[in-house]
Order: C-alpha cells, then structure tokens, then sequence
C-alpha cells in the first residue's frame, strides 16, 4: 500500500506555481506559439572543439545512413546520420586521435523526458569497434515525431532496445582524465 505523505498545504502552495505556468501560456499566444513551433534539435556538447545544435535540415545535408531494427516481432529502418559523423564534426577525438588519455572520455546521451545513457567513445568510434550508431531523424521514410521525439539514437547491434534512446535532445562529451 502507498501512502501519500504531501499534506494538503503543501499542494495548496504548489498549485498556484504550476497553475500560473499553465496561465501564462493561455495569456502570452506568442509564447505558446513560440513553444509549439520551436525547432527540435540536438545539441552535442562538452569536450569537443565545437558545440553544435544540430536541426533535422542539418542533419539531412550530412552523409546519410540506415539502419534495420527488429524489437517485439516489428521491423523497423530508421535514417539518419552516424553518431560518429556527429561527433567529428563536434571535434571529438576519434579514429587515430582517440588513444592514450582520449580513451576515458564517455558520451552522454539524454532524451527531453530525463533519460540518459552513456556510451564510452571508443564504442561510438567504428574505426575502433565494430558497432555503428545511428542519430535517426525518420523510421520507415517518415520524419520521427509526437511522443518519440523528433531524434531517436539507434543501437542496432543491442539485444534489447533500452540503449536507443527516443526524444534525444544532447550528446555531451565528457573527459574523466585529462
């Protein structure tokens, strides 16, 4: 049995903060509009010699990949670009610059609703391993939208689909030794 333990002045003091949120977005149209029509995007962050935000129209101008998925009997392709093309041009250190103290760093991949999971670079990096990660923007020729996200990470080569991660927002690269 749960037991809620929130006394009802603690939610009497809570509800005016989240219910002038709600407000301000039915008396300001611009700033629901603007909420509405915002450009998904990726950010990729950290250790790298440039931040990017990248839109789907970025991602649609870069080398183009796909790959086909299978999880609970449904086939899947997704299209997109590879996380490691992303990454270079972030500046990340991959293929023969990803050795010695570059080794540690770890990638960081986080969805809108708080999800992450971390990959290590050098799994990202295929001229180190054999997995290839896809930064997908469609699935089945049609743009990735609603409650997926407008960006999914694909790991294709995963027994189980936890690691693909829908409503990607970031990548932030992270360098424990320096």
């Amino acid at each position: 049995m749960i037991h809620r333990t929130t006394s009802r002045y603690a939610l009497a003091a809570a509800m005016p903060f989240a219910l002038a949120g709600a407000s301000v977005l039915r008396a300001n149209p611009l700033v629901a509009q603007q909420a509405a029509t915002a450009t998904p995007s990726v950010r990729v962050t950290g250790a790298v010699t440039q931040s990017l935000t990248l839109t789907a129209a970025d991602l649609a101008s870069m080398p183009r990949a796909s790959v086909r998925t299978t999880s609970n009997g449904i086939t899947t392709t997704y299209e997109g670009v590879w996380v490691a093309d992303v990454l270079k041009k972030a500046g990340a250190p991959l293929g023969n610059a990803l050795r010695g103290a570059a080794l540690s760093t770890y990638v960081i991949a986080m969805a809108s609703d708080g999800y992450q999971v971390v990959f290590s670079l050098g799994e990202l990096d295929p001229e180190m391993a054999n997995g290839q990660y896809l930064l997908a923007d469609s699935a089945d020729g049609q743009p990735l939208f609603g409650e997926t996200g407008a960006f999914r990470l694909v790991v294709p080569t995963d027994k189980r689909g936890a690691r693909s991660i829908r409503m990607l927002t970031s990548l932030q690269v992270v360098t424990v030794r320096k």
